[in-house]
């Protein structure tokens, strides 16, 4: 079984891994990543953060797998130094039934999740401006950040002596014998033979769908990152979800934020990786400010863009086959928690290579059919890292 992976960010990387490390594969792996150097990959300017606070039962168990893995990481992969902080979502009068319902769904998945009144929120940090608000959740362990460019280069490390090959081109194509892919084009001409590809390219994973006539609702999405300074104590800081759109949390001797555009507001397609500061200005500071008033004094130190691949269909990912190609496995339209899923993706993707695709791809491909759209909620608490 020669099984081609495009794109070694850290989903394509930990799906490596994973394969890599089960001993009932037998097979060659090799991932085809264009920038050895991941320099503008969406792994490496993730925000890498890691919550259970999701509205579908799933994507609270792939991120519960995925905190346990981050703890075993030092031994698995010789990385770790995550900060266990929980993520603190905001609602006011429009949001708080959601907000509830959303909560039951998490403890009911088993997460670990708290629902507060805006006076609970008041006491436990103190900082924060709450006459807006009518409650929020707060995650009381398994939520955090972690080093997310570490966790990347110790999923390739450790794919690589497992025996991964990884090549730095650009993949172009793919060559076919009716509904089954055959090779994997490169740049230079070559073609890497396959009898299963997995399309895990992230932002680009649409144009390889393309190769094969799959219409895949993943598009790339410009997301920008702030850092700031303050010289105000914000002791106990969590990752704040604010119900304005935008995210805060620390970083270092600093903090990092940020926002999705508001529905209407234009997103477009592959924009230029540029920062703009307009956004900060206009809309990010002045809502943190509303929300924490000592930040009406910050300064602001720089910060970065990158790319979301966003699932245009309901903004959860996409794993497994299509029917229209059988030996094609997708592992994209993570729309922002890839870094933070690409534990548990990993794991299913190989353990669907390992029990189904080796043996039967074609008949396992046949009987999955169209995902269904998430809950409601997933569209406004789903799309942030």
């Amino acid at each position: 079984m020669r099984v081609v992976i495009i794109g070694g960010g850290a989903v394509g990387s930990s799906t490596a891994y994973h394969l890599a490390r089960d001993p009932a594969f037998k097979g060659s792996i090799t991932v085809i990543e264009r920038d050895p150097t991941y320099r503008i990959a969406s792994s490496s300017l993730s925000c890498a953060s890691i919550r259970q606070q999701f509205s579908t039962p799933v994507n609270v168990a792939m991120s519960r797998y995925g905190f346990q893995f981050l703890e075993q990481a030092h031994d698995l992969l010789a990385v770790g130094d995550d900060k266990c902080q929980g993520y603190l979502f905001l609602a006011g009068e429009d949001g708080i039934a959601t907000l509830r319902e959303v909560h039951a769904i998490q403890c009911a998945a088993g997460a670990d999740v708290a629902l507060l009144s805006p006076g609970e929120i008041r006491d436990r940090f103190p900082y924060m401006n709450v006459e807006d608000l009518a409650g929020g959740t707060l995650g009381m362990s398994s939520e955090g950040w972690f080093d997310g460019p570490g966790l990347l280069a110790a999923y390739r490390r450790k794919a690589r002596a497992l025996g991964v090959t990884y090549i730095a081109q650009d993949a172009t194509g793919l060559t076919r014998e009716g509904d089954r892919v055959t090779g994997v084009m490169l740049a230079d001409g070559a073609v890497v033979p396959c009898d299963l590809v997995v399309n895990s390219a992230g932002p680009w994973s649409a144009r390889v769908a393309a190769w094969v006539g799959i219409d895949l609702p993943v598009r790339p999405r410009k997301r920008m990152v702030y850092v700031f300074k303050s010289q105000a104590d914000l002791a106990g800081f969590p990752m704040l979800i604010d119900n304005s759109g935008n995210f805060l949390r620390p970083e270092g001797p600093g903090y990092i934020c940020g926002r999705s555009p508001d529905d209407g507001e234009p997103d477009p397609d592959e924009p230029p990786l540029e920062m703009e500061d307009a956004m900060f200005q206009d809309y990010v500071w002045p809502a943190l400010a509303h929300r924490v008033p000592v930040l009406e004094t910050l300064k602001l130190t720089g910060g970065w863009a990158g790319y979301y691949e966003l699932n245009l269909f309901d903004f959860n990912g996409f794993i497994g086959p299509h029917p229209a190609c059988a030996n094609m496995i997708f592992a994209t339209g993570f729309s922002g928690h890839g870094m933070q899923q690409s534990p548990a993706v990993g794991r299913a993707v190989a353990e669907l290579i390992v029990h189904w695709g080796v043996r039967e791809p074609r008949s396992f491909a046949a009987r999955h059919h169209a995902p269904r759209r998430g809950a409601q909620g997933d569209r406004t608490r789903d799309r942030l890292k």
